[in-house]
């Protein structure tokens, strides 16, 4: 089916798979978007509400999609919902020809599959599926802890895993939480698929390593015995974007020393930010308050954070080293402990 349509009439709301791969604060070249920078901010870009004209696809399969992306080429995006994307359209910061619909995919990209190993999570699996998995929070509790302060009902009703991952975002939670746990992310395109790891998933602000006719179609974790995993996150209102947020994620040996040890935060750079010398100051040292605190003062020394409307400079470094410590340690006490009800809340507005 294929309609022209305004924004107004299209009635979905979730989050995109495919972000568009733009910057506004920088003004940064993007592919299939110009240029938008300070001056076009400033000139009433973000006073712009309602979207250029463009048409609109619905793909029922995987293969589908692509073809229509690929057919399409770079006028064309993805669209689960568009919780982030439509109101980048409305501002006129992101303009495209064409949406293509692939809610319909959720019945073969929606999924929670444990296998030896590993832990599989479909692209289009909604945040309120995560929230509510209990195999995925008994193999890694920080999933839980992270959707339990992702925006609201509405949007947990809706968006997805791929579309927090394909947004970008440096404060995105989801983001944090697969760096932390090491995901590899499956992108699959006219040629068949490739397997790429977090580390190089994100390649800039809102830019990933999904090409033009390709999309994610799902996460793979590994899962490793004797471990745990937490997240926290300070916000200025219940539902926002991170002040600053941490995830962990700890392995004990046999003897109850530290085997490996993750350390992702988000909000401290233009990434989601792993610290990859946490693992090497823990490996092989037994757990302590010590430990973690050496832990912090590396995350606050590795993270490049800017001042800005969220807190200072300085303040998100403390927040870094704080919640770094915290989520340690409630990583580590999670180890062998069966998973609470009320673990990992936490007081999200403030430290």
């Amino acid at each position: 089916m294929e309609h022209s349509v305004e924004l107004a009439e299209l009635a979905v709301d979730a989050a995109a798979l495919q972000m568009p791969r733009h910057v506004p604060e920088q003004g940064r070249r993007s592919k299939g978007l110009g240029r938008v920078g300070h001056r076009a901010v400033l000139k009433g870009a973000f006073s712009m509400q309602v979207p250029a004209p463009f048409e609109y696809r619905r793909a029922g399969t995987v293969g589908e999609a692509i073809g229509l992306l690929d057919r399409l080429g770079d006028t064309a995006r993805l669209v689960a919902g568009g919780h982030s994307l439509l109101p980048m359209m409305k501002l006129r910061l992101a303009n495209f020809e064409y949406l293509i619909d692939i809610n319909d995919l959720h019945g073969e990209l929606g999924f929670v599959a444990v296998e030896p190993g590993w832990i599989r999570i479909g692209a289009m699996t909604r945040h309120r599926e995560l929230l509510e998995s209990d195999p995925l929070a008994a193999a890694f509790p920080i999933f839980r802890d992270a959707e339990r302060v992702i925006a609201d009902p509405v949007v947990r009703n809706r968006g997805t895993l791929g579309g927090s991952l394909c947004q970008a975002d440096p404060s995105e939670d989801l983001s944090a939480v697969c760096t932390t746990l090491d995901a590899r992310c499956v992108i699959r395109g006219a040629d068949g698929e490739r397997v790429v790891p977090m580390a190089d998933f994100h390649q800039g602000p809102y830019e990933t390593a999904v090409g033009d006719a390709e999309i994610l179609t799902e996460i793979r974790l590994p899962v490793h015995p004797n471990g745990s995993s937490a997240y926290e996150k300070v916000e200025l209102r219940a539902g926002d974007w991170a002040v600053v947020s941490a995830g962990a994620a700890v392995r004990l040996d046999d003897e109850g020393l530290i085997a490996d040890a993750r350390v992702g935060l988000a909000a401290v750079g233009p990434n989601t930010a792993g610290i990859p010398g946490i693992a090497d100051a823990l490996r092989g040292r037994p757990p302590s308050q010590e430990l973690y605190e050496q832990a912090g003062d590396l995350a606050a020394a590795g993270c490049d954070p800017v001042t800005d409307r969220r807190g200072s400079a300085e303040y998100k470094r403390y927040l870094a080293r704080e919640l770094t410590v915290r989520v340690l340690r409630t990583a580590v006490a999670r180890i062998g402990a069966p998973p609470a009800a009320g673990d990992g809340d936490i007081n999200r507005q403030g430290v």
